[in-house]
């Protein structure tokens, strides 16, 4: 794995410009230190342990509001579908359900979570670039509401499991076609999905030639189209032209016009807002689209990155060659984005997130994990307050695939979620054990 290097100083934070990258609503108690959903880090730490993942859960409510109600009133016939490898946690399923979003899964286990947390099956949206026979036979058994053709072997399992569904009054199963529509947003290779050469979906002679199959079948009922180009996008534009690439391929009931969204990791990031990404997208559906159809979108990332805050306890303090290393006790076994993409965060000493009386900026650190690898880092060049063993270390913006990409490495056990709230706390994953880890093995 590539070491992130050390960025060029950014000028230092005010207290103002660091909150602003914890969840709306985060605030800093007498004593300097944070509070997360009205909960003091400190205690957070006493009670929980460290690491651990914290979720701002009134912020994650209004975060989805604002996505649904903000698409409701731009386009009346409409859903919200949480892209859920982004967060594929049990307690996280229920809540969107109760604040009425649909769920996109993408394998047989997210289906399995998303119905045991009691998502309606009509609002689920089947995703995969390669759909098992199993994972399909579940999704249809289910019920449910959608699933999108990836590819044509997609279209062959469907129809032969539909034809050994019992009973005359059997329903067709409804489908998206997947449109590969050729756009390539700027954002990391590895999570660009719209591009010629990717994986996913059909590029429009190909989607031209599923349609016309589909709507010849008389156990798959297509209801419309899919599009999702990719994810941490941070302009409106690409996906503007998606939608004009789908339109091209006829009017249909039904676009699901997929996620992508960025989110503000850093204080440089701006990503548009909720409203402005809603209002590019509807603005594009209101000229292209069928003024009847149903339009569906699927946010992951921006819809929960910014709820989530990763809490640690420095370990040591290492001053060498010229860098001070800040090593804390997790590392890339529960916050694996910078090694995989090389994502930056921002981090923060979590009880003394005020400037000094003489207005020192602090010290220029690399936070460091403790795991057995040189690519083991969480953020370089952060300006922190003078770090010292014990101390609690808190990185915002962490709601987002850090949960989903955690591991064992090096043994590690994984960390617990605690949803926070009002002053409340409650933990809703608890921290794996040493048992757990080898409750797979056979004798």
């Amino acid at each position: 794995m590539a070491v992130p290097t050390t960025p060029a100083a950014p000028a230092p934070p005010s207290s103002d410009a660091l909150l602003g990258l914890f969840p709306p609503g985060t605030t800093t108690a007498p004593d300097g230190g944070l509070r997360i959903g009205g909960c003091h880090v400190a205690e957070l730490a006493a009670r929980h342990g460290t690491p651990a993942l914290l979720i701002d859960e009134g912020a994650l409510r209004d975060r989805a509001g604002r996505y649904a109600d903000g698409l409701a009133a731009r386009r009346p016939d409409s859903m919200v579908a949480f892209a859920s490898k982004a967060f594929p946690c049990t307690a996280v399923y229920r809540l969107l359900a109760e604040e009425g979003l649909g769920v996109d899964v993408a394998s047989g286990g997210e289906l399995a979570l998303a119905l045991a947390a009691g998502t309606d099956p009509a609002k689920v949206i089947v995703h995969g670039n390669a759909k098992s026979e199993s994972y399909l036979r579940a999704a249809v058994e289910a019920g449910a509401g959608l699933v999108v053709i990836d590819n044509f072997d997609d279209i062959d399992r469907l129809e032969h499991l539909m034809a050994e569904a019992p009973g005359p009054g059997r329903r067709a199963q409804p489908v998206l076609v997947r449109v590969t529509p050729d756009v390539r947003p700027d954002t990391h290779e590895a999570v660009s999905t719209g591009q010629r050469g990717s994986k996913f979906g059909l590029l429009l002679p190909q989607a031209r030639e599923a349609i016309a199959r589909l709507r010849g079948s008389a156990r798959l009922r297509l209801d419309g189209l899919h599009v999702h180009i990719g994810s941490q996008i941070l302009d409106t534009e690409p996906f503007v032209r998606a939608v004009a690439a789908v339109a091209e391929l006829g009017r249909f009931p039904v676009y699901d016009l997929g996620g992508g969204l960025g989110a503000r990791y850093t204080y440089d990031d701006r990503p548009p807002t909720v409203e402005a990404y809603l209002d590019a997208l509807t603005g594009a559906a209101d000229e292209l689209l069928p003024a009847g159809a149903r339009v569906i979108i699927e946010p992951g990332r921006s819809l929960v990155a910014e709820s989530g805050v990763s809490l640690y306890r420095v370990v040591t303090v290492k001053r060498s060659g010229g860098e001070t290393f800040v090593a804390v006790d997790g590392g890339m076994g529960d916050n694996l984005e910078v090694s995989l993409y090389g994502q930056r965060f921002e981090a923060t000493v979590a009880t003394r997130v005020r400037a000094p009386a003489d207005g020192s900026p602090g010290e220029r650190c690399r936070v460091v994990g403790r795991h057995c690898e040189s690519g083991d880092v969480l953020s370089t060049g952060v300006l922190l307050q003078d770090p010292r063993p014990g101390d609690l270390i808190a990185v915002p913006a962490t709601g987002a695939y850090t949960y989903s990409l955690a591991n064992n490495y090096n043994a590690a056990r994984r960390p617990p979620v605690v949803f926070c709230r009002d002053g409340r706390a409650r933990p809703v994953v608890r921290r794996e054990t040493y048992a757990d880890l080898m409750r797979r093995d056979l004798p």
